[in-house]
């Protein structure tokens, strides 16, 4: 005949309520660890917000300066060719830089990867 399994020592709680608030335990601190992560990448994107808008002005700025020049370029060589002839001259110029830089980045690309 079987014998009853053993209780074990008195005031000891079961294996299955034991193992319930492992897991209840191993939620909170999961949620807990969430949010220290939230907390580090808000705090984070924080320090990054007013670096990341004074780029954002100065690339602003960058291309008002490359405008000015081309119109610059484009006026410069109107008085020695006429306007249409320096503004084609001027796209020209620009867009040969544009090209050059462009199948620089690609080579490079191309290189690294």
């Amino acid at each position: 005949m079987l014998k009853p399994a053993d209780p074990g020592p008195q005031g000891e709680p079961p294996i299955a309520e034991l193992v319930s608030e492992l897991i209840d335990e191993g939620k909170g601190y999961a949620r807990a660890e969430l949010g220290v992560v939230k907390a580090i990448a808000a705090a984070k994107a924080r320090a990054l917000a007013v670096p990341a808008a004074l780029f954002g002005v100065a690339f602003i700025c960058a291309l008002a300066a490359i405008t000015a020049l081309a119109v610059g370029i484009v006026l410069a060589l109107a008085k020695l060719i006429g306007p249409l002839l320096g503004g084609l001259a001027g796209l020209l110029i620009f867009a040969a830089i544009a090209g050059g830089l462009s199948w620089y980045g690609y080579e490079r690309l191309r290189r690294d990867l």
